[in-house]
């Protein structure tokens, strides 16, 4: 099929809650994919930071490969062989005693709301059913039920209601309004340490420092969302490594399945995970001997490639570039590691506009909430490859809009 043909058959028959690019994916390889018709792009999205190794890293599709050829699901009513070795490896990584493993980003989220709801009655003393949990403006944790419940997006919320009680939602930055907000029934702050969907938004300095000793003092857990800026995206192992702070729940996603498949956890200590009891949560695949294998290939890469210390590094190359080069219509350049966003004036061009025009150059990114254009390379990628996404990337932002 040609482009027009593939998006138009895609359309048809596959509901339309997304609205991507008009580009079709067939192939892909390292920091570089192939569309159905040869043409080939450099991903500077890597699937919003699930591709954080590249596509097709050969260690992945190694550990990959071998599992197939053995098993690849039991469920949980019985014992795999690979659980027990991801758990142990990933507790390490995360430094901390247990882990809980599930598929999708929202299913880890979803896990950390019923374990920090759990502690809060059994731990904490709250009365049953009036636990609140605190979040912030501009928050993308998923999009469940629940989840949607605590956005203030109103893509995210309109025809979905009711929604689910017990949140309670501060300024993102704002540890005054956290403060006020936390009572007798606070039993979490559930944050993202850098807001990615809200345009790869930093916290103030300062800020969850504050919040991680508040919740010490005020007996809350802080859970952090590390599902996008996790495992090396934001310049260090976790984004919350980069001021210091370690939560007492950790959520994690996207790159712990390494491109391959979905896989998710919750990291935290026993006094927090002991809550749970069988039956009480689960999952059928969450925990899988394949999951686990590729789980196992992620963390091993983290320990051993200085991947996070590379993104550090060639994250500040980046945003030296970009601003100094005085682009115009710009109003922004803000990020961490490789993960950095170009927020536009309003002026102008949209960010799927730039987005576009990227696109018709060999770029792959995405734009979210109108002006603003994410960028996230594979943490692999050559710095030849960078440099030219950056040259591209001022090209396109310092030449006048080409007519659509």
């Amino acid at each position: 099929m040609t482009t027009d043909e593939a998006i138009a058959f895609e359309a048809a028959h596959c509901a339309h809650n997304y609205h991507p690019l008009p580009v079709v994916i067939s192939e892909g390889e390292g920091a570089w994919v192939t569309d159905v018709e040869g043409r080939r792009y450099l991903d500077m999205l890597s699937a919003y930071s699930a591709i954080n190794f590249g596509h097709r890293h050969p260690a992945l599709v190694r550990a990959a490969k071998e599992q197939l050829d053995r098993i690849t699901l039991t469920s949980r009513a019985f014992h795999n062989d690979r659980l027990g070795q991801f758990c142990s490896d990933l507790a390490r990584l995360a430094r901390h005693d247990a882990v809980l493993p599930m598929n999708s980003g929202a299913e880890g989220v979803e896990t950390a709301i019923k374990v920090a709801r759990k502690w809060g009655y059994e731990r904490k003393g709250v009365a049953a059913d009036e636990a609140e949990i605190i979040v912030c403006a501009g928050n993308f944790h998923g999009r469940t039920t629940t989840i949607i419940s605590f956005s203030d997006d109103p893509l995210a919320r309109r025809g979905f209601g009711p929604f689910t009680p017990g949140f309670r939602t501060v300024p993102f930055g704002d540890i005054g309004a956290l403060e006020a907000a936390i009572n007798d029934r606070t039993v979490a702050f559930l944050v993202e340490p850098i807001q990615g969907e809200a345009g790869v938004v930093l916290p103030p300095p300062g800020f969850l420092q504050a919040a991680r000793d508040l919740c010490s003092g005020r007996g809350v857990l802080f859970v952090a969302d590390e599902i996008q800026s996790g495992l090396g995206r934001a310049g260090a192992l976790f984004a919350c490594d980069l001021v210091g702070v370690q939560p007492d729940i950790r959520i994690l996603g996207k790159a712990l399945g390494g491109g391959i498949l979905p896989v998710s956890a919750i990291t935290a200590d026993w006094d927090v995970l002991g809550v749970l009891k069988p039956g009480e949560h689960g999952s059928t695949f969450g925990g899988n001997p394949l999951a686990a294998a590729v789980g196992i290939a992620v963390v091993s890469l983290l320990e051993s490639d200085g991947l996070p210390e590379r993104s550090h590094r060639l994250g500040a190359r980046v945003l030296d570039t970009l601003r100094g080069a005085s682009l115009p219509g710009v109003k922004e350049i803000r990020g961490s590691g490789l993960w950095w966003a170009v927020e536009l004036d309003g002026t102008g061009r949209t960010g799927r506009d730039v987005s576009l025009d990227l696109l018709t150059r060999g770029i792959l990114a995405k734009d979210t909430h109108t002006w603003t254009i994410r960028f996230a390379p594979p943490l692999t990628i050559s710095e030849p490859d960078l440099a030219h996404a950056l040259a591209t990337i001022t090209d396109v932002l310092t030449t006048p809009p080409r007519l659509r």
